[in-house]
């Protein structure tokens, strides 16, 4: 798959180094719902992350920690009808601010365009201002506002969404 390359823990993207983004896979799932328990207050289970990765309409991203083999991030999207959704995004606290959720991020974006999407939605808390600054400057804005969309704590979400209608042209 185009995008799916090896990066350093700096971000360059072109060159070997410490992860690898690579498919996803069923088998994946109690790696990914480990990770996702350590970054989430209401956390998706195993079996959630097996029924998406095992779909035809979802796929996942690993950013794999080489050489352990270790789940660092990941990400989960779905497209339908020319519309893409980022499910889910994370990275283990440990690799944050080493460039693994924007590869993460760039790879998803270039799956769901080859899937054929033609614009990519997401929900991220109104507090997750971090997550917000990685999706803006991937070209996301916001569009909506869904209350009291995340149970534990309860918050509102933002919506974002980002064209790709544009750039396929």
């Amino acid at each position: 798959m185009a995008g799916l390359r090896k990066h350093r823990r700096s971000g360059s993207a072109h060159t070997d180094g410490p992860f690898q983004i690579r498919h996803a896979r069923p088998t994946d799932a109690p790696a990914i719902a480990a990770l996702e328990r350590r970054c989430f207050s209401d956390p998706w289970s195993a079996a959630s992350f097996r029924e998406a990765l095992a779909s035809t309409w979802s796929f996942g991203l690993v950013a794999e920690n080489k050489p352990e083999g270790e789940v660092a991030g990941y990400f989960i999207g779905r497209d339908a009808a020319g519309m893409g959704e980022v499910l889910n995004l994370a990275v283990a606290p440990e690799w944050r601010r080493q460039g693994v959720a924007r590869a993460l991020l760039d790879a998803g974006i270039a799956a769901l365009a080859a899937r054929g999407a033609d614009e990519i939605f997401l929900e991220v808390r109104e507090s997750n201002v971090q997550a917000q600054a990685l999706y803006t400057s991937a070209g996301f804005r916001v569009v909506g506002q869904r209350a009291a969309y995340y149970r534990s704590p309860r918050e509102d979400a933002l919506v974002l969404r980002r064209d790709l209608g544009e750039e396929k042209r």
